[in-house]
């Protein structure tokens, strides 16, 4: 797979209701100017700007509510305790679980640490496979290494066709008993690629594996009803839902964190402790280790009240077509090659300029005012399934418009000229 530059165009959905324009202003970031120019802010895929009323949260926990959970009888400890746990309730409400079946973490990969070392330290012997995908983030892979490592299992890869989908033939031929966890990407942060979790799910608990989910480029996008899905661990972080960084949050299936030794010990985590040893508070508090990131969830239950205001549905509508456009207008740009495909997809495109280092052609963006990723984006396998070592990657959100667009092709073309060959 060289190139997925012949994905089709799906014709602009007529009647789009999303207005970019009236929420812009609900972002502070988008005031500012880089290099004389404003910011054309294209690098939602690594973190999404945010909104006043997540940043006034957290300015509100630490000017009125300053104090440790679960911990103290002061009313300022119990109040921020009852708001903590409250944003438990509010991201158990919002992927459709239980609040005993969130763990706040640091983020998706603490989170995929967590399962890793916690639940997969446990189920895995040797001769025992853990499947992921060619499309994953190293976050999704690393902790796998390491734990198949310590335990004698093994990690094959389902591979990706070259319409940018998984190989779903391929999975339902190489299940097997041996198969005991399946890690996979919900959206995949290069080729913007949907996987279909539900028939992945399905498919997998046919032979009893465990199906371990990174959301953390999907939930910024499309609705996530876990019960639905059906998987056994959900992961994502705050700061791609514009939420704040260094917090993530961890669904697992009650039965199965209840049957999970801890991963990190401390304060906070415990039922008792005696010098010869200790035992462990339930699920989830046996996950929550040391003092939380407090603040950050006040910040996330901020972009949970927030993201009421919007219509979600026409908002990922209004993305879907910025980002055909962008794929349309580059791919018709002589030498540049552009990666999406799949056959659901979410705001996410890269591609690469002949001749261009993706960097170079980073520098000639941002000296407009445009901001990218450049590089392989922690996914180096699927960079070589696609024969790059690296690309660029613009990744679009509500708050991006047909200009952001005209400014990302007006850059593009301007790093052809300066340093095409």
């Amino acid at each position: 797979m060289s190139s997925l530059s012949s994905v089709v165009l799906d014709p602009t959905p007529a009647g789009v209701s999303w207005d970019a324009e009236r929420i812009r202003p609900d972002f502070p970031m988008l005031r500012r100017l880089v290099r004389g120019n404003p910011l054309v802010y294209l690098d939602n895929a690594a973190t999404a700007l945010k909104p006043q009323a997540v940043i006034d949260r957290i300015v509100e926990y630490y000017t009125s509510y300053t104090a440790n959970v679960a911990r103290g009888v002061h009313t300022v400890s119990q109040e921020a305790t009852e708001r903590y746990e409250a944003v438990r309730a509010q991201a158990a409400a919002f992927l459709h679980v239980a609040p005993a079946e969130i763990v706040f973490t640091a983020g998706t990969t603490a989170s995929l640490n967590l399962v890793a070392a916690s639940y997969g330290g446990s189920a895995l012997g040797a001769g025992d496979e853990v499947l992921v995908t060619e499309l994953e983030h190293h976050s999704n892979l690393v902790p796998w290494h390491l734990v198949t490592r310590a335990t004698g299992a093994r990690v094959r890869a389902i591979p990706v066709l070259e319409s940018g989908d998984l190989d779903l033939d391929w999975l339902e031929r190489e299940l097997s008993p041996r198969t005991k966890i399946l890690a996979v990407s919900h959206a995949s942060n290069v080729l913007g690629t949907v996987v279909p979790i539900a028939t992945v799910a399905r498919l997998a608990h046919r032979v009893g594996a465990v199906v371990v989910v990174d959301g953390a480029q999907a939930v910024p996008h499309l609705p996530i009803d876990l019960r639905a899905l059906d998987c056994d661990f959900y992961a994502f972080s705050a700061h791609k839902l514009f939420g704040p960084t260094g917090l993530g949050v961890l669904f697992g299936r009650r039965s199965l964190l209840e049957g999970m030794a801890p991963w990190q010990g401390g304060g906070g985590m415990i039922a008792s402790v005696e010098i010869e040893g200790s035992t462990y508070a339930p699920s989830p508090a046996r996950f929550e280790a040391g003092t939380p990131p407090i603040a950050e969830v006040f910040g996330l239950g901020g972009v949970f009240d927030y993201l009421t205001t919007w219509d979600r549905a026409a908002a990922l509508e209004h993305e879907n077509v910025i980002a055909r456009s962008a794929i349309e207008r580059l791919s018709r740009i002589p030498g540049v090659r552009v990666f999406a495909g799949g056959a659901e997809r979410v705001g996410v495109v890269a591609f690469a300029v002949d001749g261009v280092h993706p960097h170079d052609v980073g520098t000639a963006l941002d000296a407009g005012g445009v901001a990218v990723r450049a590089g392989h984006h922690c996914a180096q396998p699927l960079m070589r399934r696609l024969g790059v070592t690296a690309t660029v990657r613009a990744s679009f959100a509500p708050y991006n418009t047909s200009r952001d667009v005209d400014a990302l092709v007006a850059g593009v073309e301007r790093a052809r000229s300066v340093f095409g060959r």
